[in-house]
Parts: structure tokens; C-alpha cells; sequence
């Protein structure tokens, strides 16, 4: 009988092991917001400036910057990604801005995004950007200060 339960127990203890684990991995955020491998959901960062859209790249038009996989809709707009990534990437990793300011990754919809001095911003949904709207240079401030420790957290909320 305390075979079997000691038995049960180390089955018990694998079985929590397992799932925490891999309910970790789940929550790992890497540098940028990625979504399958593909950073900010494939959407072409360059569009967000030059068009003011949110634009579906394609994955024949692939760029790795910081280890991310990042979409462009055409050669071009990879190519100026490339020569100059840092003008082009988003804010706090791609993650939510307002979600920054307040002290946590949260995911982001493509199209709740703001480009500000030449900078872009995504936020959850178009609800959040709304909210975000009403003091920009506020949140921004207040994002620029949580970021650094914002950045080393592995939770995103979803």
C-alpha cells in the first residue's frame, strides 16, 4: 500500500512538472510580440509608416531582426526594413503600449496602432487605442519607464 501511493505520488509530481512546463513555454515572450514564429502577426511594419495601414506581409518577403521573423508585403519594403530596422520597429516589442504603461505585455490586434514622431505603437484592440488616445504623450512616458522591467517578463496576456 505505501509502494503504490508513493508510486501515485511521483506520477502526480510528473504529471504537475509536465504541465507547468509546458504552461511556461506557452507564456514565453521573446523580443518582439510573435505569434507562430512570425513577429507582429506577419503584419509589414514598414506599411505602418509609409501607408498609415495595416498591411498583411508575405512570408517569401522575410526578415530576421533580433531573432524575430518579421513579414513585409513586398521586396522593397523588406529591403528598407533592412537597411534601417530600428526606424521601423515597433514599440516595447510590439507588444501593447497602454499594457506597457500600466506595467504588463499584453497581445496586440493589428490594426489598434498609432505611428507618433515617427514611432509606432500597437495596442490590444481598437477599445485600448481609444483609451490610449486620451493621453498619449502621458502613456508614452509612462511606458518608456516600466519597459525596462516590463521587458523581462515572460507573461503575456492574451
Amino acid at each position: 500500500m505505501l509502494l503504490q501511493q508513493s508510486i501515485s505520488l511521483h506520477r502526480l509530481r510528473t504529471v504537475v512538472v509536465a504541465f507547468v512546463s509546458t504552461t511556461t513555454m506557452l507564456a514565453m515572450a521573446g523580443e518582439f510580440n510573435e505569434t507562430d514564429g512570425v513577429a507582429i502577426k506577419g503584419f509589414d511594419l514598414v506599411a505602418y509608416m509609409t501607408e498609415q495601414a495595416a498591411v498583411l506581409g508575405r512570408a517569401e518577403f522575410a526578415s530576421v531582426y533580433k531573432g524575430s521573423t518579421f513579414h513585409f508585403r513586398n521586396a522593397g519594403n523588406r529591403d528598407a526594413f533592412i537597411a534601417n530596422p530600428e526606424k521601423y520597429a515597433p514599440q516595447y516589442g510590439g507588444y501593447c503600449a497602454y499594457g506597457v504603461s500600466r506595467g504588463y505585455k499584453a497581445a496586440t490586434t493589428p490594426d489598434a496602432f498609432s505611428v507618433i514622431d515617427g514611432k509606432l505603437y500597437l495596442n490590444y484592440n481598437a477599445e485600448v487605442k481609444t483609451l490610449w488616445s486620451k493621453d498619449v504623450s502621458g502613456f508614452i512616458d509612462k511606458a518608456n519607464a516600466q519597459w525596462p522591467e516590463v521587458k523581462k517578463t515572460t507573461k503575456v496576456s492574451r
